[in-house]
């Protein structure tokens, strides 16, 4: 819920602090006078003067991606980036009576930041995301989640120092902001797609593959902020998928904004009623320079 929430978040425009404008939260407001409205499930839109700039996954892609990640198709990138959250976490010695703060950018419906929560004690999260159809779904998603719709390129509605660690699964980066909010001994912790994800459906389906060396430009473009902590480690599986699996994999990913409907139907009604299909991806931990 954002009361949870509320001291971590600050008003997009000019970074004051934010609290409840009513004792029903129908709205909060900054201490400069801003006010935002409350949608009635519960998230709350933080968006400075000039808007966002695009609106993320639609509801469709939303429900896609719902219908996957229930699946358990992508089990061991979710312990992955919650093992990787609670390293940081023990890093930073934080102390037994702490509440830590995990921010996901690009939360969508909540699935990872959710795990996470149920794992790390005391915790409580916040979601980020463009889309208002993914925040709807992020509002309910754990009762120690405030959902924020927010573009990740601009300014985050977060206070200086105020996150113990970040989550970023699959999703834009600003290395910049991250580095702001952090606290002294936060992290980010970055799941990013590597070259040889979904290898098997990339010719019959007609996507294309995640290109070489992606993990170390975004190391690179981090640079000037963030650093490495260490290497990055490479999670990969092999998933048992069926065709209804496959849809919705593919539903929830960019590919489905570069393939009609129709065509995606028909290539898929061409492959096997079940195939084992390669997950692949690399886990980063950044850290701040001080």
């Amino acid at each position: 819920m954002l009361s949870d929430v509320i001291d971590l978040l600050a008003d997009p425009v000019d970074g004051t602090d934010l609290s409840a404008g009513d004792e029903q939260w129908r709205t909060v407001v900054s201490e400069s006078g801003h006010s935002y409205d409350v949608a009635r499930q519960g998230y709350v839109t933080l968006v400075g003067g000039s808007g966002l700039r695009y609106s993320g996954d639609d509801a469709s892609m939303i429900d896609a991606r719902e219908t996957f990640l229930s699946g358990g198709h992508f089990a061991p990138f979710v312990e992955s980036v919650t093992h990787n959250v609670e390293a940081v976490l023990d890093d930073a010695a934080l102390g037994a009576d702490a509440r830590p703060a995990i921010v996901e950018v690009g939360a969508g419906t909540g699935y990872y930041l959710s795990h996470t929560l149920d794992t790390v004690e005391n915790s409580r999260g916040v979601g980020l995301d463009v889309s208002t159809a993914a925040a709807k779904r992020l509002a309910s998603a754990h009762p120690r989640v405030g959902a924020v719709v927010a573009d990740a390129w601009s300014q985050l509605p977060l206070r200086d120092s105020s996150t113990d660690a970040i989550m970023v699964v699959f999703a834009p980066r600003n290395a910049a902001e991250f580095a702001r909010v952090l606290s002294p001994k936060g992290e980010v912790v970055v799941l990013t797609a590597d070259a040889g994800h979904l290898a098997e459906l990339r010719e019959p389906l007609g996507i294309i593959d995640v290109e070489k060396g992606k993990v170390e430009r975004m190391i690179a473009q981090a640079s000037g902020h963030l650093e490495p902590v260490a290497s990055s480690q490479i999670v990969e599986f092999t998933m048992n998928l069926d065709q209804a699996s496959i849809a919705a994999q593919i539903g929830m990913s960019p590919s489905a904004r570069h393939i009609h409907p129709d065509v995606l139907r028909e290539r898929i009604a061409e492959l096997p009623d079940s195939m084992e299909v390669t997950a692949r991806a690399a886990i980063t931990r950044l850290k701040p320079l001080r």
